[in-house]
C-alpha cells in the first residue's frame, strides 16, 4: 500500500481507515477488544491525538502511525506532543488499590490512613 493512497482530508482519511479495516476482516470493535480498550476510545482517535490507539490502527493495517496521522507523529516516530512532559499512562498503580488511596478532595487523611 502507498502512502500518496492515503486522502489527506481528516473525514475521508478516517472512512478509508475504516474501509482498510473491513478489507482486513477486521472493524474497531474488534480492535478495541485486542487491545484491551473501549470502542469509543478508538473513536476518540478520530478528532484527537491518541498514541496507544493511533499505533494499534497503524499496525492493523500494516502501516506507521505517521503514515496516517503526519500532522500528530514526527518522522522519528515519536508522537507529536503539545504537552510533551505528558506520560502517555497517567499512573504506575492501578486505580483505587491500596497503593493509591482515592480520597475526596475536601477530606483530610487522618493519621494511620494510606
Amino acid at each position: 500500500m502507498e502512502t500518496y493512497d492515503i486522502p489527506l482530508d481528516s473525514e475521508r482519511r478516517w472512512e478509508w481507515i475504516k474501509f482498510q479495516l473491513r478489507v482486513r476482516g477486521t472493524n474497531f470493535a474488534e480492535l478495541a477488544r485486542t487491545n484491551g480498550l473501549n470502542e469509543r476510545a478508538i473513536r476518540n482517535a478520530k478528532h484527537r491525538p491518541y498514541p496507544r490507539v493511533e499505533r494499534a490502527i497503524a499496525q492493523a493495517l500494516g502501516l506507521q502511525p505517521v503514515q496516517l496521522w503526519p500532522e500528530r507523529w514526527n518522522a522519528n516516530g515519536s508522537p507529536l506532543r503539545q504537552r510533551p512532559n505528558r506520560a502517555e499512562t497517567n499512573s504506575v498503580y492501578p486505580k483505587h488499590t491500596e497503593n493509591s488511596p482515592v480520597g475526596h478532595s475536601k477530606t483530610k487523611w487522618k493519621d494511620g490512613d494510606a
